[in-house]
């Protein structure tokens, strides 16, 4: 718990924040296997005046959920603050608080999903080291919970921080293990994993392999669809998603547009950051099949609703639009484009 709460304290930290942002992904992380993380953290100290029940478990299931919503409409750059210091100045003191065994491993896998959102905001600000740190904090508090899924919901999130990275191999054996480590898993996080499997197989270069797992993915959304409207973030917008990152690694660059522009149909009224970013990439495939003007269109949209987004990624995709339309502005639509980010992006963007 204390490497917790000192890893949450030097994130609320701003004069800390660029030394915990300079440890870079590492390929080379020991991820602890199920057996190892199982009641690892079983030592917290109790005894304090302060008792806690089921309610102060309920608050922070619920912090953690309305925290997730301002990620997806706004990113993480302002969340994430806010998210360790609920971690160090509320959860840990729930953490070391007196309890039943059952609160107890309620609070831990509470504490385990609030630690695991907080990585993946660090992934959106690029801060890969950081939250490999987190996303590591995560799984051991799964352990000591008991919780499978957030034990496997968090080896599915590396796995996609790698595969973002370039790093197949090592995401392919994130996706792997988070698949052998969710027995229990719904039809909907199955497919979330099968879908993960398959960008990650596509990296590496097996076809077969990728193709077989987005079946798997498709047959595990389909269940889950035909169940009716459920909670869950993997819907057929982030399927196709996973359709489009499978087919541009393997080469098939127009059909990643298609399947883009559907997911971004399926998922338009909602997740303005995830929108920003995609369409970002979207309209650099449209450019590099040659589709200038669609891109400059897609482009537009994203440019539009970025202001509203503080997301590292969204930054990024935004220098990647600039860089890529410069050499174009004699074309009125890229003209167009740059000049309106000229105005709406920083000088240090563009």
């Amino acid at each position: 718990m204390e490497g917790l709460i000192e890893l949450g304290r030097q994130d609320m930290d701003p004069s800390r924040r660029g030394v915990l942002g300079a440890g870079l992904f590492s390929v080379a992380l020991t991820i602890p296997g199920w057996p190892d993380v199982l009641g690892r953290m079983e030592a917290f100290k109790t005894g304090r005046a302060t008792r806690i029940g089921m309610p102060e478990v309920d608050m922070v299931i619920d912090m953690t959920a309305k925290v997730s919503e301002l990620v997806d409409l706004f990113g993480g750059r302002h969340t994430r603050p806010m998210a360790a210091a609920f971690m160090v100045n509320t959860v840990a003191d729930y953490l070391g608080a007196d309890a039943s065994d059952d609160v107890r491993k309620a609070m831990m896998a509470a504490a385990s999903d609030l630690s695991y959102l907080t990585g993946y905001m660090a992934v959106d600000e690029g801060l890969h080291g950081l939250a490999q740190r987190y996303y590591v904090k995560a799984l051991e508090l799964a352990g000591a919970s008991g919780d499978h899924l957030t034990y496997c919901r968090t080896l599915r999130g590396m796995s996609v921080q790698a595969v973002d990275l370039g790093h197949g191999p090592k995401a392919m054996d994130l996706a792997d293990a988070a698949a052998a480590a969710s027995p229990a898993a719904g039809p909907r996080l199955r497919a979330f994993i099968a879908g993960q499997q398959a960008h990650a197989a596509a990296q590496t270069g097996d076809r077969t392999g990728a193709f077989r797992y987005l079946r798997e993915a498709e047959a595990a959304i389909d269940r889950a669809e035909s169940r009716g409207k459920t909670v869950g973030r993997y819907d057929p917008a982030a399927l196709n998603y996973h359709i489009s990152q499978v087919r541009y690694e393997l080469g098939d660059t127009t059909g990643s547009i298609e399947a883009m522009q559907q997911a971004d149909r399926l998922r338009h009224s909602v997740y303005r950051r995830i929108r920003v970013q995609r369409r970002g990439t979207l309209a650099e495939r449209q450019l590099k099949v040659g589709h200038l003007e669609a891109a400059c269109e897609t482009w537009t949209s994203a440019l539009d609703e970025w202001p509203m987004v503080q997301s590292g990624r969204a930054d990024d995709r935004m220098r990647t639009m600039v860089e890529l339309i410069r050499p174009h502005t004699k074309n009125a639509h890229a003209r167009a484009l740059y000049e309106q980010a000229r105005t709406v992006l920083p000088a240090s963007m563009h």
